[in-house]
């Protein structure tokens, strides 16, 4: 059959093969050919095919018996399908099955609720009676059965605390919350029950100073409940800490608290007896045989709270370490502050050379707490329980840390009590040059600067201050590292309080001209010196471990920048105060007119006034240096104003120029002694070793104003002669000014042009 699926290649029929070429089609005879080759092929194929179903006739009909089975049992199927399907539509027994299938369902379902039901019947009946059980054991006085029952109650009823309890409990049947009530109410009535127990089983007598314990007690008529058996119950329940609880605070305030405050004159009298009412335990206390006793490591005390305990381990606790760790963790607390604020906080040393003395104690209070541990009065495994060796071990800590208290206490009650007044014998013109042994000074307040050669003086609040800040520091030196540590930063927060205090307490007087706030300038600039000489004053002496830590250079530009701003302040001041008096003048025009040249004169007279203030403040007070550079900076803005104010004038008259000449020499008559003072600070001391200065170096306006007198009453010519010569160029006048003085007091001529134009044409 290979032949069949081969295929027939035309080209291989024709004669010319190309049949693709259009420019030669094929010829009527190919054509003929052509279907003359395929006839003979399709002949050949019908013939190979026949052969091919003669030699496997057998195969053949045996496919097609196969498929004629299959056929005539397709039929029969189908008839039968139909037959069904007719039986069927005539009698629905299927309905009928499906509707009992169904029925037969819904019954099982409603067996296995019912089923459910008298399950949960049953559970809800076992709960209520196991509740009432719980109610008639507790009138019964059977507290600790009943305890057992509502702890297993418990674990059945309340199965959640957490916060989705509320979203749950809204969720959950009513019989079930039902229940849940019925149990709360069953355990607040036990917890009442019980607490009301242990009131009547633990009570204070105020008359006797006795504490009662009784161990029969009664429940609604019920006698001879044990107290035992009522601390079972507390415990079952899980409200031991809040029924020993007040118990607890009983024994805080009426028994614990006294023998701690009075620990000298208490003993503790333990007694048992049998009394009508059943066996009781009582715990008096009685003032000691010797009231006089002072036992300083606490050790009587220690003693009498050990036997306080071990009456509650034995009395109360019936030796149960759980019951005790309980009422421990109740009481400890409270307890161990009482210990701490009114006996060891008491006893921490005042003095470095009393720490060794308290050791003592220490070792007292650890042999206490580990009385206690055995006792299980507090865990032995819990570190924090530990609060009194804590305290003990640490009492480095706590002394440096009252002394600190007590240094920056002392520190701030003197900067606050400070007022800035300057004794009368106090000022650096006594005392001027560090090294002076011809200096008069009888006070303490002039003191020596430790990078310059100058001496100032000083408040008392800087001086007490910085004593104090030496004190501390010498302490340091003979401190262990941790106590040392404190005491550097006691020092360090000392001065800082300085910063703090003084300028917010004197913010008025450092808006005024007056020795105070010159007085906190010296202050600053003191404290800055000496805080960088502590460092290297006692570092060599610090603990090894502080060595590194200890910085006190840091501190000293904030002082130094202090001392500068409230200089600066103060100078800005003065000007501001000199620029108003000048401002009076009115530019000093028309004083040859009487009123105009008498207003000039109280301007000059004012500005005296305040310079002669600004001189006895400054030059009484304020260091050398720092007068110089101030007293030359106010009077440079003076004399420069003044000078200018004149120059600024359009027009001269003859009279006038006298006048304002006058003025001028009656300012340079009145300043004579102040600027005596700036100049004579150079002829001072170790001074002269710098480079020496005129008065016309610190104060450029000055050679000027006097100039400017000068060439009031000066020819024309000789004014034009001195600023060819440079003269009034070294003066410190201008061009400009020069021009407009001569065209304000010289006439228009061809002399004053001829000088003008010589002025102009000269430039330096």
């Amino acid at each position: 059959m290979d032949v069949l699926f081969s295929s027939i290649d035309v080209r291989d029929l024709l004669s010319s093969p190309n049949i693709d070429d259009v420019n030669s089609p094929l010829s009527a005879p190919d054509l003929r050919l052509l279907i003359d080759r395929l006839q003979v092929c399709s002949v050949d194929i019908k013939s190979k095919v026949r052969q091919y179903i003669l030699s496997h006739y057998s195969d053949f009909s045996t496919l097609f018996s196969q498929c004629s089975d299959v056929v005539s049992r397709s039929d029969y199927l189908s008839s039968q399908v139909s037959n069904l399907i007719q039986l069927i539509s005539e009698h629905p027994v299927e309905s009928q099955t499906k509707a009992v299938i169904d029925d037969i369902v819904i019954k099982n379902r409603e067996l296995k609720e019912k089923r459910e039901l008298l399950g949960l019947l049953a559970v809800i009946l076992e709960l209520s009676d196991r509740l009432r059980f719980v109610k008639e054991e507790i009138k019964a006085g059977r507290v600790e059965q009943a305890a057992e029952a509502l702890k297993e109650l418990k674990a059945v009823l309340l199965t959640s605390n957490d916060e989705t309890a509320a979203c749950e409990e809204e969720k959950q049947p009513l019989v079930y919350r039902l229940l849940k009530d019925d149990w709360t109410e069953c355990f607040e009535e036990m917890q009442k029950v019980l607490l009301q127990c242990m009131d009547n089983a633990v009570w204070f007598e105020q008359v006797n100073n006795t504490l009662h314990l009784k161990y029969q007690l009664s429940i609604s008529g019920v006698d001879g409940i044990e107290l035992h058996t009522i601390l079972k119950a507390m415990d079952a329940v899980g409200i031991m800490d809040y029924g020993l609880a007040k118990v607890a605070d009983l024994m805080i305030k009426h028994v614990i608290a006294p023998v701690v405050s009075f620990r000298s004159t208490i003993m503790v009298e333990l007694i048992n007896q049998d009394s009508g009412n059943g066996a009781e335990a009582n715990l008096k206390i009685l003032p000691s045989a010797d009231p006089n006793v002072d036992n300083i490591d606490g050790g009587s005390m220690y003693s009498v709270l050990v036997d306080v305990v071990k009456f509650i381990s034995k009395s109360l606790c019936f030796e149960n370490s759980t019951w005790m760790l309980c009422f421990g963790k109740l009481t400890w607390p409270r307890m161990s502050d009482l210990i701490v604020s009114n006996f060891l906080s008491k006893n921490v040393p005042d003095d470095a050379s009393k720490l060794a003395d308290f050791q003592k104690i220490v070792k007292c209070t650890s042999e206490f707490e580990a009385s206690l541990k055995e006792l299980m009065f507090i865990a032995s495994s819990d570190g924090k329980d530990e609060r009194l060796s804590k305290f003990a071990d640490n009492v480095e800590v706590h002394f440096a840390s009252r002394k600190k208290v007590e240094i920056l206490s002392k520190a701030r009650n003197q900067l606050l009590q400070s007022d800035f007044r300057l004794p009368e014998d106090c000022t650096r013109r006594n005392s001027k040059v560090k090294g002076d042994d011809n200096a008069e000074s009888s006070s303490d307040l002039v003191v020596d600067l430790l990078f310059t050669s100058e001496r100032c003086v000083v408040s008392e609040a800087a001086s007490q201050l910085m004593k104090l800040v030496h004190g501390t520091l010498k302490d340091v030196c003979l401190s262990s590292p941790r106590v040392g540590l404190e005491f550097y930063n006691a020092a360090r927060d000392s001065l800082l309080l300085y910063e703090a205090i003084i300028p917010v307490k004197f913010e008025r007087q450092l808006d005024s001209i007056n020795h105070s706030a010159v007085l906190i300038h010296n202050d600053c600039h003191y404290l800055s010196q000496e805080i960088l000489g502590l460092a290297f004053e006692y570092r060599s002496d610090f603990p090894a471990s502080m060595k590194e830590l200890v910085v006190f250079v840091d501190l000293a530009p904030r002082f130094q920048m202090l001392a500068e701003e409230v200089l600066q302040r103060q100078i800005k001041l003065v000007i501001y105060n000199l620029k108003q008096a000048i401002d009076g003048a009115a530019g000093f025009q028309n004083t040859h007119q009487m009123k105009q040249y008498e207003s000039a004169k109280l301007s000059i007279d004012q500005v005296i006034f305040i310079l002669e203030k600004v001189y006895i403040i400054w030059h009484r007070v304020l260091l050398p240096s720092a007068y110089k550079r101030s007293i030359s900076m106010v009077l440079e803005a003076v004399f420069s104003r003044i000078a200018n104010d004149i120059l600024l004038l359009d027009d001269i008259a003859a009279e006038e120029t006298l006048q304002l000449q006058r003025l001028i020499h009656l300012l340079f008559e009145n300043l004579s002694s102040l600027l005596d003072s700036v100049l004579a600070i150079n002829q001072t001391g170790k001074l002269q070793e710098s480079p020496a200065q005129t008065l016309d170096d610190l104060i450029p306006s000055l050679r000027k104003l006097h100039k400017l007198a000068d060439i009031l009453d000066t020819p024309l010519k000789s004014i034009t002669a001195a600023w060819e010569t440079g003269e009034l160029v070294n003066h410190g006048f201008k061009q400009s000014e020069v021009e407009d003085f001569i065209r304000a007091i010289f006439a228009d001529s061809p002399l004053r042009r001829e000088c003008l134009r010589r002025i102009e044409s000269t430039y330096y």
